[in-house]
């Protein structure tokens, strides 16, 4: 008869498998790497990594991968840099994936970006609560107010 972990044994398994994702997403790392981190043959890895994630571990690496792109895609790095940056080997896939999981394009995304940030240095004022800025007197007339021509 096989031995029997305490389910804490198998969960801190687990969970060393996730930083090693998150640590290492942007590495040419795959499903041996993954589950070697956690010593498990690669099904049991997948079914026990879902069953506490709800998702697989490709599909966790991919959402990773994406997230840290959305920081890139804010400074001026080119999408196809940012591509490469998180892990992806193809431009196309990363737009792909990336249009799926928000929407819209990682060049829209970045354009977005770009425009926001350009628009919170010119009137600060529009994305602080209002209530906030009565609190602090910058509601009334001040430098942080646009002047209206």
């Amino acid at each position: 008869m096989g031995e029997v972990y305490p389910k804490i044994y198998l969960y801190r398994r687990i969970v060393k498998a996730k930083l090693f994702i998150d640590e290492h997403f942007a590495e040419d790392i795959d499903l041996d790497n993954i589950a070697g981190e956690a010593f498990f043959s690669k099904f049991h890895f997948i079914r026990l990594f879902k069953k506490t994630y709800a998702k697989t571990p490709h599909q966790y690496l991919t959402a990773v991968r994406v997230e840290k792109s959305k920081l890139l895609l804010q400074t001026d790095m080119a999408v196809a840099e940012v591509c490469y940056a998180v892990g992806f080997d193809s431009v196309s896939s990363f737009t792909g994936l990336f249009k799926h999981m928000n929407g819209i394009t990682p060049s829209a995304y970045q354009q977005e970006k770009h425009r926001l940030r350009k628009e919170i240095k010119t009137a600060p004022l529009k994305f602080i609560p209002n209530c906030f800025a009565e609190s602090h007197g910058w509601a009334k007339k001040s430098n942080f107010q646009e002047v209206e021509v």
